[in-house]
């Protein structure tokens, strides 16, 4: 089962990885914008559907769709299954229609709420704001359909659509920056509208994948059947729970609204390099290991379910320290190879880099969450993970608090980072609450070898800071480079750490290939 999960895994991850490529060449690209004041406003307008997407959409409601339909195709004919879908799609659209009539209405009371530094600041900020949340916010009811297709898709064991559809949101968004933009007056517009046929695009993509296993939906209004308020009564307190790392950044948008021009933007443009092995991985790793932990439990077989998380568990920290510590030593070289052109400059490197130094403190925090928190949905307790996530919801206002407050006051450089702070200290205290619970209750039992397994990465991981913090050249040096020499340095720096660490592992005794078959056969 593991294997089979590994490979899906493996699958969705060149998937991904296909996308977060393209992402970076369009953060790239959207870079040369510079950090103004009409690029922190266009980031918040695109951040607020995004926000609700991941809330909604990859959150909570896959969270409580995938369970749903996975027992329907286990237990019931495709007949039931395809009258769940006609229900959900017709439900779903439906009321996702209503949101975004409303949403564009409110667009300038969505402004106020989310960044009313905005209007505080600079009224002609907040305008452009609110007039290009117009252009975005219907993104969110279709890239919400998206999602449903692909929880249809990824419980049929059709993950590579699936995980390629994000990669068009990129290209239309590339060829609106490259193509539309310098042909008008306020450029950022020509974003704003992509993002909007980005949505249209990503749907359209994914069709002729449910057409082929049979599943095209045909929307009919269900609010009363039965599956469809067994979804939406897993989806509303999960709302919350399953989002609480998108509620944080949120508040740091919020704040951050307040502070200096372009503390959004350099926000944004490290919350994206963290996104990247968190996508590529741990994203990919928790939609395959939905499905998988949902048939365990609807089966019973609670040995099965535990061995799964204990795997998923394993490969996160496996995959997660390195990358935590790799991004933590190369925020600057990261940040100056790929952003510094244009109008981005050697301080916005500096701002950048010291909140991407910040969000790489919580990266496996982050990453395990995706694992943990699906093995309370897959059984459907939303009612838990809603619990620890205002706790953590909490911890995350009070640091923002304690460390950006003194920060300002005081005048220090960066109050920004000391919001990624907060954010990724708050993560690790979402994933140890649902860790400790998980054992607590024995739904995780964790399985022999974790003090060797600890041991052997803790010396992997210390090998691969000490060869970094030694051998990657002063960020003063590095930006004195030309582009292509910067991306050779990057590229090579990335490829002698990954070398050492799983050279390191190796020399420790732990073959990947060998924890592989162990997961295999529990």
């Amino acid at each position: 089962m593991t294997g089979k999960l590994l490979k899906n895994t493996a699958i969705v991850g060149m998937m991904t990885l296909a996308s977060r490529v393209l992402g970076l060449v369009r953060d790239i690209v959207l870079a040369g914008f510079g950090a103004t004041a009409a690029m922190d406003a266009f980031f918040v307008a695109f951040k607020i559907p995004n926000f609700l997407r991941r809330l909604f959409a990859e959150g909570a409601f896959s969270q409580a769709f995938v369970p749903v339909i996975a027992e329907y195709r286990e237990q019931r004919d495709e007949h039931a299954v395809q009258q769940l879908v006609n229900r959900v799609a017709g439900t779903l659209l439906g009321i996702l229609s209503l949101l975004t009539v409303l949403g564009v209405l409110a667009s300038p009371v969505l402004i106020t709420i989310f960044a009313p530094g905005f209007l505080y600041r600079d009224a002609s900020q907040f305008d452009l704001a609110a007039q290009m949340l117009r252009m975005t916010f219907p993104y969110l009811l279709f890239v919400s359909l998206v999602a449903m297709a692909a929880g249809i898709l990824n419980t049929y064991g059709r993950f590579a659509a699936a995980s390629l559809a994000p990669v068009w949101l990129n290209v239309v968004l590339i060829g609106a920056a490259l193509l539309v933009a310098p042909q008008l007056e306020q450029p950022v517009l020509a974003l704003a509208g992509g993002v909007f046929v980005a949505g249209v695009v990503q749907l359209l993509f994914l069709l002729p994948s449910l057409k082929r296993i049979g599943l095209m939906p045909r929307p009919r209004w269900g609010i009363r059947d039965t599956g469809v308020r067994r979804i939406m009564k897993l989806m509303l307190p999960g709302i919350f729970g399953s989002s609480v790392a998108q509620i944080n950044l949120l508040i740091d948008t919020l704040i951050a609204s307040f502070l200096v021009t372009g503390s959004v933007t350099w926000l944004y443009y490290s919350d994206r390099l963290m996104e990247f092995p968190l996508g590529v991985f741990a994203i990919a790793l928790s939609t395959v290991i939905l499905p998988s932990l949902s048939r365990s439990h609807a089966n019973a077989s609670d040995a099965e379910f535990s061995r799964t998380l204990d795997w998923g568990v394993r490969w996160v920290l496996l995959i997660g320290i390195p990358s935590a510590v790799a991004l933590f030593i190369l925020a600057a070289p990261m940040i100056t190879t790929l952003f510094m052109y244009r109008d981005f400059s050697a301080a916005d490197v500096d701002m950048a880099g010291l909140s991407l130094m910040a969000y790489a403190a919580g990266l496996p925090g982050f990453m395990l969450i995706k694992v943990l928190a699906p093995a309370f949905y897959a059984r459907k307790d939303p009612r838990t993970p809603v619990r620890i996530a205002v706790v953590a919801l909490l911890a995350n206002i009070v640091l923002n608090l304690a460390f950006v407050v003194p920060m300002v006051r005081l005048n220090i450089p960066g109050p920004h980072a000391g919001l990624a702070l907060a954010t990724s200290i708050a993560a690790w205290v979402n994933a140890g609450l649902l860790f400790a619970v998980l054992v607590r209750k024995s739904i995780y039992r964790p399985q022999a070898g974790w003090r060797r397994f600890f041991l052997q990465i803790g010396v992997a991981g210390s090998l691969l800071a000490g060869l970094l913090l030694l051998g990657v050249p002063d960020v003063l040096q590095w930006i004195g480079w030309n582009a292509g020499e910067r991306a050779l340095q990057l590229l090579q720096w990335v490829a002698i750490g990954a070398a050492a660490y799983f050279l390191a592992l190796r020399a420790c005794g732990l073959r990947l290939a060998t924890l592989w078959r162990e997961q295999e056969t529990g």
